[in-house]
């Protein structure tokens, strides 16, 4: 970028408004004519005698003046008003701060012009003008390549923002298809950063792409392929390791125990992958990165989300991620049952226990107020109430479809050790069989079987309880073999 930022254009009458009182920006108390004397400074700062200066001004040129800064930050949160960043738009700002971008060394500058930026884009008719603005676009999407953590957070806080707005998403998915080091840069972010925040808007921004456009997501999954070079030609296939899903992974165990918001983007992300086969090969291909997977995505159902002695009303809060994580939990166990990770006497058992205590749970939250006054103030929030059902649906079906597949390959002396050390017993039994019946009948059929060779009293009481299966026992006893 050679030329410099436009001024803003004048006021006309400007003696006359402020006479009149004419100097508020729309309908807040802010002052037009302060904000041009701070934007008309931000153009001197990359003016050309300002830029143009030697090696011995470097240090000088990476800080920024401290009543300016100040200055430019009241800007920052002026903009969150949409009538001040209407009036930004109007008077060429965005182009001011593509000027800076630019040509600025000062990491403090460039986050706070970025920051702008991001907040004026919060609303559609500035996001879709940002948006439009190719050169804008260009730079915004070099500020991924930065190293100033701040900057790297608003830059991804502004992709966000744009790409979550339904007119202008393909324009970016195509910008970033064009920028392949892009990849390269959010891979190292989220493997090395330990910036919480900046790894949870990340992870966001991904998530989003990934969400958005499938091809997108096939070729980050391709281009992150890596070949060993002390690999044979005809061994490199199965020795491939994919870089998207170490750093994914990496990037999770950052946020865990911090944000649960960051952690949901994480498993959604992984949940993503495994709707392709391509996605699926990257994370089971390597038996490294399968184990790292599942040895993360296994403690965190088992040993944190959805505990024995947590409240029912927990999963509220942990619906989508565990959703995400059963989900590619199950995607591993259906395509790795020869993986020694995945030996059923190490993780059936934890599992089932952990699908069933969940199943209670949506049990318990999907319970209706009796009180007819509690009933009454629960219809206020109807889209609430929908919104959270379907996502409680949807973490059911995930958690039956999983505890089907482990129940299919459940062996007697499985069941027996479950029996004995409390991972199933009649309570969970009936829980389980309500939940799965009737679309898995022939799977709890076939558990009952192996059920009455372990434990007839146990098995004959649940057939009481679920009358459709005693029949069927019945029948399957009178044909014999």
């Amino acid at each position: 970028m050679d030329r410099n930022p436009s001024p803003p254009p004048p006021s006309r009458d400007q003696d006359e408004e402020v006479v009149a009182g004419g100097d508020c920006i729309g309908s807040t108390v802010y002052s037009k004519h302060w904000l041009f004397g701070v934007l008309s400074g931000l153009i001197q700062i990359v003016s050309p005698e300002n830029t143009k200066s030697s090696s011995d001004d470097e240090e000088q040129q990476m800080e920024l003046d401290e009543e300016m800064e100040n200055e430019i930050c009241r800007v920052w949160d002026m903009s969150m008003d949409e009538d001040v960043a209407l009036f930004l738009q109007e008077f060429n700002a965005p182009d001011i701060f593509l000027g800076v971008l630019a040509k600025s060394k000062c990491p403090r500058l460039r986050e706070i012009c970025v920051g702008i930026l991001g907040n004026m884009a919060c609303f559609q008719e500035i996001c879709v003008s940002i948006s439009s603005d190719k050169n804008l676009g260009q730079v915004l999407l070099h500020c991924l390549y930065d190293s100033d953590p701040p900057t790297l957070l608003e830059t991804s806080r502004l992709l966000l923002t744009c790409i979550s707005q339904t007119e202008v998403a393909n324009v970016w998915v195509e910008r970033i298809r064009e920028h392949p080091a892009i990849y390269d840069s959010i891979c190292f972010i989220m493997s090395s950063s330990t910036n919480v925040d900046l790894l949870v808007k990340v992870g966001e921004v991904v998530d989003k792409l990934f969400d958005l456009d499938e091809k997108l997501m096939l070729e980050w999954i391709r281009n992150g392929a890596v070949q060993p070079l002390d690999q044979p030609q005809e061994e490199s296939e199965e020795q491939q390791v994919f870089r998207i899903v170490p750093c994914v992974l990496e990037a999770a165990k950052q946020v865990r125990s911090e944000n649960l918001e960051g952690l949901d983007a994480y498993m959604h992300i992984l949940q993503l992958l495994t709707t392709v086969d391509d996605g699926i090969q990257a994370i089971v291909q390597c038996s490294d990165t399968g184990k790292d997977t599942w040895n993360l995505l296994f403690d965190l159902v088992c040993h944190e989300f959805c505990q024995p002695d947590d409240p029912p009303i927990i999963l509220q809060e942990q619906k989508t991620v565990l959703a995400s994580i059963f989900s590619v939990l199950s995607a591993i166990y259906a395509s790795q049952s020869e993986q020694e990770y995945l030996k059923i006497e190490n993780v059936d058992l934890p599992l089932i226990d952990s699908l069933i205590r969940v199943l209670q749970n949506v049990e318990q939250c999907q319970k209706k107020p009796e009180n007819s006054a509690e009933l009454n103030a629960e219809e206020t929030k109807k889209s609430d109430l929908t919104q959270d059902d379907f996502h409680l649906k949807i973490l059911k079906d995930i958690s039956c479809e999983f505890l089907s597949n482990i129940f299919q390959v459940l062996t007697k002396d499985i069941v027996a050790k479950g029996l004995k050390e409390g991972q199933l017993n009649k309570q969970k039994c009936c829980c389980a069989f309500h939940n799965l019946l009737p679309f898995y009948s022939p799977v709890v059929e076939d558990f009952l079987k192996i059920l009455h060779e372990v434990d007839k009293t146990l098995a004959r009481n649940l057939e009481e309880s679920f009358p459709s299966l005693k029949s069927t026992f019945l029948r399957g006893e009178t044909q014999g073999p």
